[in-house]
């Protein structure tokens, strides 16, 4: 095995503590008003800006650098209606026989139901999915370490990118979500992991009325 090639670290950049505090503030304050948001805008939004919000993804730390996650943009309406059906479908029987009423009642203070009219609506859809297995241009198979974590935090810093841009998103997660792969022509060695909705909000936009945990509620310092 031929060693590991190592280049100089050049892209870190050390701050003095009172700026490296503003700039934790700064980044704190402008990513809590990031909000999921349901009711969307049809209006246009630059694929350019698409593009380099998933770049900014692709930087993510992965498994032995795998990078094992698939973007897939969807723009094309006839497309999104597709989607929208078959979501549709799935998240009418998971509201009707799969999902517990335990979960259900949890939902029921976000005013979420079968119907998802923001696929359509928004002008972008970014279907995410988890590459259990790479293959190579010879066929190999290559095992993927964490795969799912992962994709995990590479999704997670897309919604950042996004609302860094200016934009707004939902998770959604329709479940089971193999109707990706069918409808976006996805190999059967990626997964669904989410899709996420991308656009400006509706002028009338609404959303729930929710807080988030304290710091005390979610970190313990040892």
């Amino acid at each position: 095995m031929s060693p590991p090639v190592h280049e100089p670290l050049t892209g870190y950049r050390e701050y003095e503590p009172d700026e490296m505090r503003r700039r934790a503030s700064d980044f704190y304050e402008d990513v809590r008003r990031r909000r999921t948001v349901r009711d969307f805008s049809d209006r246009a939004v630059p694929k350019s800006v698409i593009e380099d919000c998933i770049q900014a993804a692709g930087t993510a730390p992965s498994g032995a650098n795998m990078q094992p996650w698939t973007f897939a943009v969807v723009s094309d309406p006839a497309v999104k209606a597709k989607i929208r059906v078959a979501a549709e479908e799935e998240e009418r029987e998971f509201y009707a026989s799969r999902a517990p009423q335990e979960w259900l009642d949890a939902l029921e203070p976000l005013g979420t139901d079968p119907n998802k009219p923001f696929i359509e609506t928004a002008p972008y859809l970014i279907a995410i999915f988890v590459q259990s297995y790479g293959v190579t241009k010879d066929g190999e198979q290559v095992k993927h370490y964490y795969a799912n974590e992962s994709v995990g935090i590479a999704t997670g810093m897309l919604i950042a990118a996004v609302h860094n841009a200016g934009l707004v998103s939902l998770t959604h997660t329709p479940s089971p979500m193999r109707f990706l792969n069918d409808i976006l022509g996805r190999p059967p060695n990626e997964r669904p992991f989410l899709l996420l909705v991308v656009g400006y909000p509706a002028e009338d936009a609404m959303v729930p009325k929710i807080a988030k945990k304290s710091l005390d509620e979610i970190a313990v310092f040892v």
